[in-house]
């Protein structure tokens, strides 16, 4: 399997220090593994259940992933990595081009009448015949 994720041995040895040494139950085993396993999920957008047994059981493959992130091991990993301080970046409107297809929806530009022009036509609320007589005078 040729499109399988697998960390080489040099990012192995840099990702290998961050993993938790004092962790209850028995001895780990696959460490490596299970974390090709998960970037092979997160990076194929595949379903935990479809990770290829070859990283390992995929219940083990998802409750390491869901047990280091609620601990905090991915955010501490990658802010030692990246020098990343913790605080939240965004992108807004500013920094990011449109298409030139994204001004509108479909049928470019809806032409609308100047509001001088609509007033002085015929409201839409009356009906459009009126009685002969015109409008009923007060007697």
């Amino acid at each position: 399997m040729a499109d399988l994720v697998w960390l080489s041995d040099a990012q192995w040895a840099v990702i290998e220090p961050f993993l938790p040494k004092d962790q209850p139950g028995p001895a780990r085993k696959g460490d490596r593994q299970i974390i090709s396993g998960i970037l092979h999920v997160l990076t194929s957008g595949c379903r935990w259940r479809d990770c290829p047994a070859t990283h390992g059981p995929r219940t083990t493959v998802y409750n390491r992933f869901n047990g280091w992130s609620r601990r905090g091991f991915w955010r501490a990993m990658l802010a030692a990595l990246a020098g990343w301080s913790g605080e939240a970046t965004a992108i807004d409107s500013t920094s990011v081009r449109a298409h030139r297809s994204a001004h509108g929806g479909e049928g470019g530009r809806v032409r609308r009448p100047l509001a001088r022009r609509a007033a002085a036509g015929r409201p839409r609320s009356t009906p459009s015949q009126m009685s002969s007589a015109g409008p009923a005078s007060a007697c």
